[in-house]
């Protein structure tokens, strides 16, 4: 269930990936197509507990309203008792504060709390319906030959929806907070503000509630020159992102080939790579810096006229006896909040950028989720391998190729139409030269490779087991790497023990139990002898090797082989290979010729040099297996002499 990483002589000729790939802003308006992406939490089988948390942080929000309006009422008795010099009104008003500022206080914790839960669910939630899409049905490889692929998957799954979850719940309460503060305090300073006389040419004008006026004004102009000088920032943010995330796969690849690289000696090429890409990201830091750099002049100096513009408008009234020192001060306090919530929009903008960068790079990572795999002929007919599991009676599993025919994903033909038949027992190596396909064939009867016409027709899929050249070892214990996929609870610790020895691996029973690397600890060699462990552990009834054997030398190529005909010896293989001696192991060989308009699967007639006559192939094995019984004996003397 493993395959190594895909490499095709053609694979870098790609379809070009359409335009609204790359563009998630191309289809429908941005914020629609986010809910349509993320929206599903609240219908999903979390809905309950969804909703009730955002009611929760909802019912805090209004409650911390009603805290505000009631400090507001608050600033006026409390400046009146200051400009009265009424000491006993003073104290009333300290005692009254501290109790607002106690329940203020706790609601706020708590406010915080539920949001932050309300945070992690729907990005718990909307992380595993990504991941689930990306995995399914081996999406995740095919999505390296579609288009131009989608650049850092990990990146886009684990920062980008914390980004967009976490920021859409921060605007969503801000926002409703802003319109919830704005109709509050909207006619509380109406009230306040009284109405404004002004003589202009012997006529006297009256203006009532002219502090709103003030306000509306103020805030109109505040956020239209935030969205002019602010613009740029949408698409420096997006850049940014880019960068980051091309930086961290370089730093990655560089760790995860730290020995290649090593033996080589590239270290001054791949430091010269890093430079390069964290060059990328000190130029997209620095675009961003400009971008945030023009929107603070304007943000700084709109804060600081906003710290004097409502006390210098309400101030005509006081100076002319209307109002107290205690009703400036109300009328300020409610013009700040009315302030505050009508420029919402000015003093989040940058965020909102931010957001935006966020949802563009999960959208667009949707829209390759939902890429149709498929294939185009030459006649413009859209194709693909169907793939059929066959209800066999027991017993009576075939592996049939129909009318097969193998393409890149850009129609290029690998293998021309093959009809080939494999009964359940049968042992058939599959060879031909490098780039004829053998492992693409084996790719598609995976159900990996889809691109092509015809049909696969097989038993079922729980039935199979694919190995690769490379194993696959999950991180964790030895003992769970060796179960894979399954749990290793699943298998009794003495039969994993067996399965080990039998494989020449007795030297890692002791570390059944141990936590590490085991994909970079162990050699390519061991981990293909892990391979065979994990076979003769799942005992599958139909087992699919690529290029299994590479690593091994021909004696424990032979031992391992020959677990097909003592221990497997009812399992049905097909591999892929071309190393000598892998022939003898097998009942026949389909040879892939290569040609100009796409290999050909044919029966390769056998000859002295590929094939030995029946009673020195059972000489030969006779002799294998009493050597592999000999090591046997020999590691259980030396185990306990120990």
């Amino acid at each position: 269930m493993e395959w190594k990483e895909p490499i095709h002589p053609m694979a870098d000729t790609q379809t070009p990936l359409p335009q609204h790939h790359r563009d998630p802003a191309v289809h429908g308006s941005f914020l629609r197509r986010f809910i349509r992406l993320a929206g599903p939490f609240f219908l999903s089988e979390e809905r309950f507990q969804a909703w009730l948390l955002a009611g929760g942080v909802i019912a805090l929000t209004l409650f911390q309203i009603g805290i505000q309006i009631r400090i507001n009422i608050w600033n006026k008795d409390f400046f009146d008792a200051l400009e009265y010099l009424n000491w006993g009104a003073f104290l009333r008003q300290m005692e009254i504060f501290s109790v607002l500022g106690v329940v203020s206080m706790g609601v706020a914790v708590y406010q915080v709390y539920l949001k932050q839960l309300l945070q992690l669910r729907w990005r718990k939630w909307l992380t595993n319906r990504l991941v689930g899409g990306w995995l399914e049905n081996g999406r995740h490889y095919q999505l390296n030959f579609v288009g131009e692929g989608v650049e850092n998957p990990d990146q886009r799954i684990s920062e980008n929806v914390r980004g967009a979850t976490e920021m859409a719940v921060e605007f969503a309460l801000g926002i409703l907070n802003a319109a919830l503060t704005l109709v509050s305090f909207t006619g509380i300073l109406w009230v306040l503000s009284g109405v404004l006389k002004i003589v202009l040419a012997g006529r006297t004008f009256e203006i009532p509630g002219y502090m709103v006026g003030a306000a509306l004004i103020y805030a109109i102009v505040g956020s239209f020159l935030t969205y002019l000088v602010g613009r740029p920032i949408v698409d420096a943010n997006v850049k940014q992102n880019a960068a980051e995330a091309d930086f961290r796969f370089a730093l990655i690849r560089v760790r995860e080939n730290s020995e290649a690289i090593a033996l080589i000696g590239g270290e001054a090429d791949e430091q010269k790579g890093l430079v390069r890409n964290f060059g990328h990201v000190i130029g997209a830091s620095i675009g961003l810096m400009r971008a945030k750099r023009h929107l603070m002049w304007m943000t700084s100096g709109y804060a600081m006229i906003g710290i004097i513009y409502p006390t210098l408008v309400a101030s005509p009234r006081y100076f002319t006896g209307v109002i107290t020192l205690g009703g400036l001060m109300q009328i300020t306090a409610a013009f700040g909040q009315v302030q505050t919530s009508l420029t919402w929009f000015v003093d989040n903008f940058p965020q909102i950028a931010e957001w935006r960068s966020h949802v563009a790079r999960l959208l667009e990572f949707e829209d390759m989720l939902q890429t149709t795999i498929e294939s185009t002929t030459e006649a413009g007919e859209v194709t693909r391998i169907e793939l059929v599991e066959e209800p066999f009676e027991e017993g009576k599993e075939a592996l049939t190729f129909k009318d097969l025919q193998i393409t890149l994903a850009d129609g290029n033909v690998v293998i021309s139409e093959t009809n080939a038949t494999i009964h359940r027992g049968e042992k058939v190596l599959i060879d031909g030269e490098s780039g004829s396909g053998k492992s693409t064939l084996l790719r598609a009867a995976a159900g990996l490779w889809p691109w092509g016409a015809g049909s696969i027709h097989l038993p079922s899929r729980s039935k199979l087991m694919f190995m690769p050249q490379r194993p696959y070892l999950p991180l964790g214990t030895l003992r769970a790497a060796i179960a894979y996929p399954a749990p290793s609870r699943r298998f009794a610790v003495k039969d994993m023990e067996k399965a080990l020895e039998r494989c020449g691996l007795e030297h890692l029973i002791p570390k059944l139990n141990d936590t590490d690397r085991w994909d970079r600890i162990l050699s390519v060699g061991e981990l293909q002898r892990v391979a065979f462990t994990r076979a003769l552990l799942h005992k599958p009834e139909w087992i699919f090797m690529d290029e299994a054997t590479a690593a091994l030398d021909e004696e424990n190529q032979a031992s391992m082989m020959q677990l097909f005909h003592e221990e497997l010896a009812w399992t049905t293989l097909i591999s892929v290979g071309h190393r000598p001696g892998l022939a003898e192991f097998h009942d026949r060989t389909l040879h892939l010729l290569k040609s100009k308009t796409g290999a050909q699967l044919v029966k390769r007639r056998p000859t002295p040099t590929t094939h030995a006559p029946a009673k020195t192939k059972i000489r030969q094995r006779i002799t294998r297996s009493f050597a592999a019984s000999v090591r046997r004996a020999k590691s259980k003397k030396k185990k306990g002499a120990a």
